[in-house]
């Protein structure tokens, strides 16, 4: 059961019209509940980023300038130098989205996070 694949919305109305008998009208709601979820999943490509996105695109640049000198960081002291009124969990969430695209590296030293522009 752990290793079970969690159904989409749209897996469980295909499994729906396969494998009961359907009314006509049934049968439309499920289209149509199909077309929705297809023009829903187009438009989200074309999607613009929030203004809190781009916010946090700067805040992203502003902290890559702040490794850039080749010096580990903490969270703490990457606040400390940039300017601005961040809290050490919304940076650390913005390192860790940084570690994801491979833009810094994290690196332990005596259970301590440090960081570093890759």
């Amino acid at each position: 059961m752990a290793n079970e694949k969690k159904l989409t919305k749209r897996e469980h109305f295909e499994a729906i019209k396969a494998k009961y008998p359907l009314t006509e009208d049934e049968v439309k709601f499920i289209d149509r509940e199909l077309e929705l979820l297809a023009k829903k999943n187009a438009s989200g490509a074309n999607r613009k980023p929030t203004a809190t996105q781009k916010e946090n695109e700067v805040i992203k640049t502003n902290i890559l300038e702040v490794l850039a000198d080749g010096k580990q960081r903490t969270v703490t002291e990457i606040v400390k130098v940039l300017e601005g009124d961040y809290t050490n969990q919304k940076i650390s969430a913005l390192v860790r989205q940084l570690i994801a695209d491979g833009k810094v590296e994290k690196v332990v030293d005596k259970r301590k996070s440090y960081f570093k522009a890759v």
